[in-house]
């Protein structure tokens, strides 16, 4: 058990926003909780547990979160309640590490605010920047924002002030706001501070100029281009880089001929399928199954045998038909 738990541990070193760190307890709690776990609970914790070593990134939610709550049950000799199941029960199997690997190295740049691999022109970022830093009437809106607000009150890590964010959509991910409650007018009178200078955040009294990005989310791959930023699709982002980065996830090629392609041969794998059946009832084996599976399929006799083991092999899981319908 102890060679299995240093596995894990190490399983997270070198990751970007410190994981190794914050989730060292809930992988040492679901070691220290396996002889706790009943049949059913088992199989559900494994597929959660997966999902920790998986880049934040990609998570639909806190899994880190999750999988605490369903610790603290199991430590306390409770089963795991309807929701918690139905939760991890909906939740994807893990992508592989093939993926992981890859959207983590994307996080370590993420965590740096660098994405010069992503993005050729870094010209328009520079001449921008040196256009507000140059500009006393930020710095003079920003001194107006100090003597109205207590700014240590919003500062985050490394002293950053952030911009309310904008999921997909352009949806906001707070709906409530009341212009009388400090915390909130803070925040509005940022916010338009910010999208006056497009700007997303300040660190100290430093202007964070947005930066043409490109960010990989549970959902897709999305680029963020800045409204101050005059676009130029053939120089301004490595798209075979980008490419690379979404193809991560994508399970084989796609396109309209594929499809075709893939449906007439689901359609002959059924049919094979039935062949097989029938060749067995018969008692047919070597030469004779082979030519009487070739005339059901419409092959010529001289077909290598290969192709049908592969027609057979292609459809053998039922996920992959599922997936083609």
């Amino acid at each position: 058990m102890k060679k299995e738990l240093l596995r894990d541990l190490n399983k997270l070193k070198g990751r970007a926003f410190h994981v190794a760190d914050w989730s060292k307890d809930v992988i040492e709690r679901y070691h220290a909780t396996a002889a706790n776990r009943k049949n059913a609970d088992a199989a559900l914790l494994k597929g959660l547990y997966q999902w920790i070593f998986v880049p934040p990134t990609l998570w639909p939610f806190d899994a880190h979160l999750v999988l605490k709550e369903c610790l603290e049950d199991l430590e306390k000799g409770r089963r795991l309640n309807t929701q918690l199941c139905l939760l991890i029960k909906l939740l994807p199997q893990a992508p592989s590490e093939t993926v992981c690997a890859g959207v983590a190295e994307h996080e370590l740049n993420v965590a740096k605010g660098v994405y010069e691999d992503l993005v050729h022109t870094q010209t328009k970022y520079s001449q921008n920047e040196r256009a507000i830093l140059a500009d006393p009437e930020l710095q003079s809106q920003w001194a107006q924002i100090k003597e109205v607000f207590q700014i240590e009150d919003y500062q985050e890590h490394k002293d950053v002030i952030r911009r309310s964010m904008r999921a997909e959509r352009n949806f906001s991910l707070s709906s409530s706001f009341n212009p009388r409650l400090p915390d909130d007018a803070f925040q509005a009178a940022f916010d338009a501070f910010c999208l006056r200078w497009n700007l997303y955040g300040m660190q100290h009294d430093e202007p964070l100029l947005l930066k043409l990005s490109v960010n990989v989310t549970p959902y897709g791959t999305m680029v963020h281009i800045p409204a101050y930023w005059s676009f130029d699709p053939k120089r301004d982002i490595r798209w075979d880089a980008v490419a690379k980065l979404h193809r991560l996830r994508v399970q084989g090629r796609q396109g309209p001929v594929l499809a075709e392609g893939v449906a007439e041969r689901m359609e002959l794998a059924k049919k094979l399928q039935h062949l097989d059946e029938e060749a067995k009832r018969r008692r047919l084996k070597g030469v004779e199954k082979h030519e009487y599976l070739c005339a059901g399929l419409g092959w010529v006799p001289e077909t290598s045998p290969k192709r049908i083991s592969r027609l057979r092999v292609e459809f053998k899981d039922k996920q992959t038909v599922a997936k083609v319908k």
